[in-house]
């Protein structure tokens, strides 16, 4: 049983394949198209994961969509939003999904549709390895459930309680983020690391936003919120409330600011534990699956895990829109066949294309660029990048298939010693080119995570925090509030990654680095090794391992930066729209 599982539509399309309840690939459109958060069929996805089954569209068993085209268009068409002709998103057309399908995909097949935070709440329940567990799923919208409350056990997943738009946790969190100066949809992650560095001297006035109900449900106060506009989500009442003016993009961020992001982020996670102590009274068991956007507030995660009732936590790592594409392959193979997909839990997320030695090194043949080759000599490839470590240099590392998901797991990554207290301000502002304040995660290998860090379990996703506990002075990856997000590396996932950390370990007495993720501001994370030389050259990154070539930034012409990209133009975004 071939299955292919798509998101597309609104944001973060992808597509992934499942073949007899295995998954065998999944990526996210933007990575090929190169246009971030791009919302239409995932074609370029679509073809990878084809080529990766080796299967054609016509030996697909079904296609399942991760959302209600008609459910969503009700809601389309209460809200009165007219489409942007320049959008490249579809028309107000319940039929457009199954139409594009059809005559772009080519494929004749049975084309399955399940509600948008019905396919959350499996792609959390049936990658997680749980045979039972509480289900919560929190987003901004999907049709119109903005949060759920469920049940999984066995093969199935039960949704019995529903939040609807506009009571919103992820639409309130979202219109801060405006409010802020940030983008929507994806300056979400730049408050949440804003907020240690303020105080909650807001959440008084934030909780007048928002009214806790009884079981699960909780109202917005709609007097401070307009979401039918695609100006702003805000009204002129959030303003006064604050009494505090919109910060403007690109203004300078003052304690106010900081005060605002901290006060929201209380908020959120005051509002999330309430509600997983409601769900642990609806639902008996330990464990719980968390899914939808909101789901990446890692910080709220932790306290969720160490504050909540639940014992254990899985969330999806791709618990955006992106990921919902395995939940709708997942129920439709539950649907087609009355049996769950693939008991065991998902242990890594390295889904999407790799690109062999040889065709590297075609390729820089091509291009004439001098590189290192350690074909066949790998630990002398590992003290090589350790070297330049060592020096203070930050390196790009592209090695096996590409992570799904917005994390930057040791395949596509850049990374640099977390023990210079010099690194950090670097990478911030010449390479990665974004604000001073952004934190950068740790990759430590999965032995000797607990003598760094107060995390007690393995986190192989980089989805929650937890306490810097360690003897070793980490001033790139600890944040101002003694925080990290680690990833612990296992080597049974990611060989190459962890003998690297090895090797550092070996030299340093330190077992990690800092890891972030391939790419520059405003940028998807890189796929191809074009994609690489081409960031390499923008950023001015020191050093770029392409598999078992190493280069070294002198021998890159400085117009690779300026070369074509593969990127489609046209897509616009405004400050929010339910498309």
């Amino acid at each position: 049983m071939k299955i292919v599982g798509l998101s597309a539509g609104y944001h973060e399309s992808a597509c992934c394949l499942l073949s007899d309840g295995h998954l065998v690939a999944a990526a996210e459109e933007e990575r090929f198209s190169r246009v971030k958060h791009d919302p239409r069929l995932p074609l370029g996805a679509l073809r990878f994961c084809l080529r990766q089954g080796g299967v054609g569209i016509h030996e697909i068993d079904a296609l399942a969509y991760y959302e209600s085209p008609t459910k969503k268009l009700a809601r389309q068409l209460w809200a009165r939003q007219e489409e942007d002709p320049r959008s490249g998103l579809p028309d107000l057309d319940v039929l457009h999904v199954e139409r594009d399908i059809r005559e772009r995909i080519g494929f004749e097949g049975p084309i399955l549709t399940f509600e948008h935070h019905q396919s959350h709440a499996a792609s959390a329940f049936y990658f997680s390895g749980f045979e039972e567990a509480a289900v919560l799923t929190v987003d901004g919208v999907g049709e119109w459930a903005t949060t759920t409350y469920g049940r999984g056990h066995g093969h199935g997943v039960h949704i019995f309680e529903e939040v609807h738009f506009p009571n919103s946790l992820g639409l309130l969190y979202s219109t801060i983020t405006s409010y802020l100066g940030f983008r929507v949809n994806d300056g979400e992650y730049k408050v949440m690391g804003l907020a240690p560095y303020g105080r909650p001297r807001y959440l008084g006035a934030l909780r007048r936003l928002i009214e806790l109900r009884g079981r699960g449900q909780f109202e917005l106060s709609m007097e401070y919120f307009d979401f039918r506009s695609t100006a702003r989500m805000h009204t002129d009442a959030l303003r006064d409330l604050l009494e505090l003016p919109e910060r403007k993009p690109g203004e300078e961020i003052g304690p106010c600011h900081k005060d605002l992001a901290r006060s929201l982020q209380s908020l959120l996670e005051e509002v999330l534990l309430a509600k997983v102590r409601y769900l642990a009274e609806e639902v008996a068991s330990p464990q719980l699956c968390m899914a939808g956007g909101v789901a990446l507030n890692c910080v709220a995660n932790r306290r969720i895990l160490a504050e909540g009732p639940f014992t254990r936590l899985f969330v999806q790592p791709a618990a955006g829109d992106s990921g919902a594409c395995l939940g709708a392959a997942a129920l439709a193979h539950a649907a087609l066949t009355g049996q769950r997909p693939a008991r065991g839990p998902l242990t890594h997320v390295y889904l999407g294309p790799a690109f062999s030695a040889a065709s590297v090194a075609s390729l820089l043949s091509a291009t004439g660029i001098a590189a290192h080759d350690f074909r066949g000599r790998e630990a002398e490839l590992l003290a090589a990048v350790v070297d330049r470590l060592l020096a203070g240099n930050v390196v790009g590392w592209f090695h096996g298939r590409m992570e799904f998901g917005p994390r930057a797991l040791g395949s596509r990554s850049i990374l640099a010693d977390p023990r210079r207290p010099d690194i950090r301000d670097r990478i911030n502002r010449m390479i990665k080119k974004r604000e001073d304040f952004r934190p950068f995660a740790p990759s430590v290998l999965l032995e000797f995570a607990e003598r760094h860090f107060a995390l007690g379990h393995p986190s192989p996703f980089m989805l929650e925090t937890c306490p810097v506990s360690s003897d070793l002075e980490l001033p790139a990856i600890t944040h101002v509030d003694g925080s990290a997000r680690p990833q612990t590396v296992d080597s049974r996932h990611a060989g190459r990654f962890a003998a690297l950390l090895a090797a550092f370990y070996a030299r340093t007495g330190c077992p990690m680095l800092l890891n972030t993720s391939f790419n520059v501001a405003g940028e998807p994370i890189v796929c191809t090794p074009e994609d690489a030389m081409r960031s390499m050259a923008s950023s001015r990154l020191d050093a770029l391992v392409l598999e078992d070539f190493l280069i070294d930034l002198d021998a890159v012409p400085e117009d690779w930066a300026d070369r074509p990209r593969r990127e489609a133009s046209g897509i616009v975004h405004s400050t929010y729209t339910f498309i």
